[in-house]
């Protein structure tokens, strides 16, 4: 029988990842349906605000990961286990799958013709037409270092100053100002998983996999051997 403790991280994890993909991706589906009025501003602020807030308020109950390579991270500087770790990422799925079939019912996906939610792709990130698949990893890595580097040297470390996930967000902000033309900047599988498997093409795979994954690892060895505390 699960404790009462795991059971509360476990959905911590599902309803936070839930919540921070019906807002971010609901911005991206509703800057198509009001014609770009949303913006790349805006769609960056709806990401990073909100996954302040949701990362402060889950912090206590389970790190407020939503994210399956910031769980590998944690995982590699010791801080997550194995089993915990797997748990962890399962939450993140469940939690990113229901958000974008949430978008899908929301937003008219079940509808015949175009509607805002098929123009957005679902508000599932995308590459840039004309950017190769290499390029569009190595992106996707750099933004997710800087995010990987961002948690566990601000929010994990006990010697900088206790901010919550205030400065995570802003990383969040700032990277999507800079790569969402490039490839959505996601620096998270299931943030593409979610509303890409409710639209139907998951073929983004190995760009959004491959690119967090590649950025989360060496940013958190280079933290474990080179910038941990001894």
């Amino acid at each position: 029988m699960p404790s009462r403790t795991l059971v509360a991280a476990l959905a911590a994890e599902v309803i936070g990842t839930f919540l921070f993909f019906v807002v971010g991706a609901g911005a991206v589906i509703m800057d198509a349906q009001t014609g770009g009025a949303v913006g790349l501003i805006g769609i960056a602020l709806a990401h990073g605000l909100v996954l302040a807030a949701l990362g402060t308020a889950f912090a206590p109950i389970s790190g407020g990961q939503f994210n399956p390579v910031v769980t590998v991270a944690l995982w590699l500087v010791g801080k997550v286990r194995t089993i915990e770790g797997i748990r962890y990422i399962a939450a993140q799925l469940v939690g990113a799958v229901a958000a974008g079939f949430a978008l899908k019912l929301a937003f008219g996906g079940f509808e015949p013709g175009d509607t805002a939610w098929s123009v957005a792709g679902g508000g599932s990130p995308a590459v840039a037409a004309g950017l190769t698949q290499v390029t569009a990893i190595a992106i996707e890595a750099v933004l997710t270092a800087v995010l990987v580097y961002a948690v566990l040297l601000t929010a994990v470390d006990k010697r900088a100053p206790q901010l919550g996930a205030l400065l995570i967000g802003g990383v969040i902000i700032a990277d999507i100002m800079v790569g969402g033309p490039l490839t959505g900047a996601a620096m998270n599988p299931a943030r593409w998983f979610g509303p890409a498997l409710a639209f139907g093409d998951l073929s983004g795979a190995v760009v959004y996999i491959v690119g967090p994954l590649i950025g989360a690892v060496v940013a958190a060895l280079s933290v474990r051997y080179l910038f941990a505390e001894r």
